[in-house]
């Protein structure tokens, strides 16, 4: 007679297993809500509840969350919206998706949620955007259903809500490893044998080597993010390298500090997306000398600047970027303001392309695929993404968490979310819990790196 299933609390444990030191994991309803009871205080990672929870572990009486499951929110935790939460899911911001699916497939597809009474209605829930944004899809799942039928097949009977998604399933009573290959079974849980497992499993599963399912959860810390200057945070910059630069149009909200590093450095071949391409010095935002994109354009490191304010308010007095570009030196792309807005945010958010008014019949639609929608001429334009993003905030906890001031936020914020590495100067770093939950405007999972700026650093050259 086989052993009895593994209780959900084990099976948790399991799953802490696949977790790495400041994973961002995404949790879906159901059997992954165990994990962070399973984790030890802290838990080194960030786990995300699709309601908007950043940074929490349970259970506990201090909040609820949208689908009513008590937690305690961890010092340096905070709260987001839908959307955002949606991009964080979709825009391959998550590690580790962690789902409860009613059905796994040999190929990893999967059916997320539904129940014999259903009839034809399903709930994927935020599961398919989980899904289709991590970098490893976990599924944890009860072996059989209570009629003793299998929910690992060798195709799903039910619409799937993911193809081919799945890497790795942890039931209650095996680990499987899910490849190109099909099915592997890598782990049984104690007491089961492996002929037990296979008869109820309705796949062929391939065996090796398998051993007993192990519970030990890993200590986990948060990695440091914080570096001793702004070259430390950038010696890595390759050249031709994409790199998102904050700022407006004057000194607010840019990030001087990083900037200099940057040149410093030397690297060449960059092309960088920003509001401006460096037109602080020549207008009324400051004294001349002010330090802007104008350092990198004269250091000889721009190939091409993606911007909208590329050119000078002051047609006596060319910014570096337009002196550069009229002798041949550089590339542009020039963006309308709030179409350069979105296509970060589309970039950050999983969203390759989208459809505009703005530009339509000009020469800046011209070359780009045009709709007529709803009688309205639109454009498609494409979401942006960036190796690295230098951005200047106010303060961050040593998570990475960021509170900007005033208007210096500005294109900060989007930008973070669009990059492969964040870097945040600020000019004081405290620790977690400092910041309140809901001060916190550029959640720490998007940031890498950060920097103080030194006291006795200049704007101005």
């Amino acid at each position: 007679m086989p052993a009895k299933p593994l209780d959900p609390s084990f099976v948790a444990r399991r799953v802490a297993q696949e977790l790495f030191p400041g994973a961002v994991v995404a949790l879906g309803p159901g059997l992954p809500w165990g994990l962070p009871s399973a984790l030890r205080n802290g838990s080194g990672v960030w786990l995300v509840s699709d309601s908007g929870f950043l940074g929490f572990q349970g259970p506990g009486t201090e909040a609820a969350d949208g689908e009513c499951q008590t937690v305690v929110m961890l010092s340096g935790g905070a709260y987001t919206g839908v959307v955002d939460i949606g991009g964080i899911l979709r825009g391959g911001h998550t590690d580790i998706a962690v789902l409860q699916p009613a059905q796994v497939s040999a190929n990893g597809d999967f059916v997320h949620w539904t129940t014999a009474a259903t009839q034809g209605l399903f709930a994927p829930g935020p599961a398919v955007d989980m899904a289709y944004g991590a970098s490893k899809v976990v599924a944890v799942i009860p072996h059989q259903n209570a009629d003793g039928s299998s929910t690992i097949l060798g195709q799903c009977s039910l619409p799937v809500d993911g193809a081919g998604q799945v890497d790795i399933i942890i039931s209650d009573a095996a680990v499987i490893n899910v490849s190109q290959d099909g099915l592997e079974l890598v782990e049984i849980a104690p007491g089961w044998t492996v002929d037990e497992v296979v008869a109820m499993t309705d796949a062929q599963l391939s065996i090796s080597s398998v051993k007993e399912m192990g519970f030990e959860v890993p200590a986990l810390e948060m990695p440091n993010k914080v570096y001793p200057s702004a070259l430390e945070a950038l010696k890595d910059v390759p050249e031709g390298s994409i790199i998102n630069v904050d700022g407006f149009a004057g000194p607010g909200g840019m990030a001087h500090y990083l900037m200099v590093g940057l040149r410093d450095l030397g690297v060449k071949g960059l092309q960088l997306i920003s509001n401006t391409a460096g037109v602080a010095r020549v207008s009324g935002f400051g004294a001349p000398n002010i330090i802007d994109h104008s350092i990198l354009v004269e250091n000889n490191q721009v190939a091409k600047a993606t911007a909208s304010y590329p050119v000078s308010p002051s047609a006596s007095r060319p910014s570096a970027f337009e002196e550069a570009y009229n002798r041949g030196e550089t590339e542009l792309e020039v963006v309308p303001q709030g179409t350069l807005a979105e296509r970060l945010r589309c970039g950050g958010a999983g969203v390759a392309a989208f459809y505009t008014p703005t530009g339509a019949g000009t020469l800046l639609g011209e070359g780009k695929e045009a709709r007529s929608i709803g009688g309205k001429e639109y454009i498609l334009e494409t979401g942006l993404r960036a190796d690295f993003c230098i951005i200047r905030g106010y303060k961050a906890d040593t998570l990475g968490n960021v509170v900007y001031k005033g208007t210096s936020r500005n294109f900060n914020p989007v930008m973070a979310t669009t990059a492969k590495i964040t870097v945040v100067e600020v000019d004081e770093i405290v620790e977690p819990g400092e910041l309140g939950p809901e001060e916190i405007v550029t959640p720490g999972l998007f940031v890498d790196r950060i920097v103080v700026r030194p006291p006795e650093f200049s704007a101005y050259l």
